[in-house]
């Protein structure tokens, strides 16, 4: 477990106590109605014990996060945390971005060039997400228990600085998500995205342990989200070497006309939620001695 972290309920039975316990972590509630409906429907079961949430999507509203507060109100299930959004289609709480499109942020490209050379506004993101932070309190009536980033946006270059300050200033016991993944660079070659984000991890790592900034111990989820991907096949290989406090990545749900709308992730959501609420999903779990934190 990340050290300071609350600990949720433990899913695990306790004469298992040479399981490695992890975060299963559930992306982008908010996004959409069937997203945070197949979300909830995972904590619930216990088959999931984390999720992140997006203050700025259109689908998040208090229903929506009263529906998944109450799911820890009995008993801690699932720790909920900030999921940090800077990209388009969605728009900001504040109002200093320059050249915003309809509105909207920059495009995740455009953020990735200007973060790369040096040229974002670190003022502009400092109230940027101290405001989805403070948004994320005033619905939950508490700070997030982690915070990380929709696309991965808070390991960037000024980003990831605002992010790790106004964590410590606003949400002192909540860790942050680096991305920094298990395998060895040569089995990982196939995964351009997990190589990406581990290389900018180092740079976050960096930083959070000057601050005193908690994070989790190793990251696995990616990969390439094409349509035939086989989730089924890749799980097993995200717990072959994560280790006690490890986290992967998930992005359960259930397409619907506003997922749509917003994200091209859509039918892989689908396979994920599926292969989560399945008979194998447990079994594989206990084979690699693995259990839920």
């Amino acid at each position: 477990m990340p050290e300071g972290a609350e600990t949720p309920e433990v899913t695990a039975p306790a004469e298992h106590a040479r399981f490695r316990r992890i975060w299963l972590c559930a992306d982008d509630y908010g996004i959409s109605p069937g997203v945070n409906a197949a979300i909830r429907d995972l904590v619930m079961r216990g088959r999931i014990n984390a999720t992140s949430v997006m203050v700025v999507a259109p689908s998040f509203t208090r229903s929506e996060a009263r529906s998944l507060a109450i799911l820890n109100a009995a008993g801690r299930r699932a720790a909920v945390g900030l999921h940090l959004t800077l990209t388009a289609p969605f728009r900001p709480l504040t109002h200093d971005f320059a050249s915003l499109v309809d509105g909207a942020f920059p495009t995740l490209a455009e953020l990735m060039r200007k973060s790369l050379l040096r040229r974002l506004d670190r003022k502009v993101f400092d109230a940027e997400v101290r405001a989805q932070l403070a948004a994320f309190a005033t619905v939950f009536g508490y700070p997030p228990d982690f915070v990380d980033g929709h696309r991965h946006v808070h390991l960037l270059p000024t980003i990831r600085d605002a992010v790790l300050l106004a964590t410590r200033e606003f949400a002192p016991a909540a860790w942050v998500r680096q991305c920094g993944g298990t395998g060895a660079l040569l089995t990982r070659v196939a995964d351009p995205k997990g190589l990406l984000v581990d290389w900018l991890s180092r740079g976050l790592n960096r930083r959070a342990r000057k601050l005193g900034i908690v994070t989790n111990a190793a990251f696995a989820g990616t990969y390439t989200y094409r349509g035939d991907a086989d989730f089924s096949g890749l799980f097993p290989r995200f717990l072959s070497a994560m280790p006690d406090g490890g986290l992967i990545m998930c992005h359960p749900g259930r397409v619907d006309a506003e997922l749509e709308r917003v994200d091209p992730l859509t039918t892989l959501r689908e396979r994920e939620y599926e292969y989560f609420l399945g008979e194998s999903f447990p079994r594989v779990l206990a084979a690699h001695d693995v259990a839920l934190a």
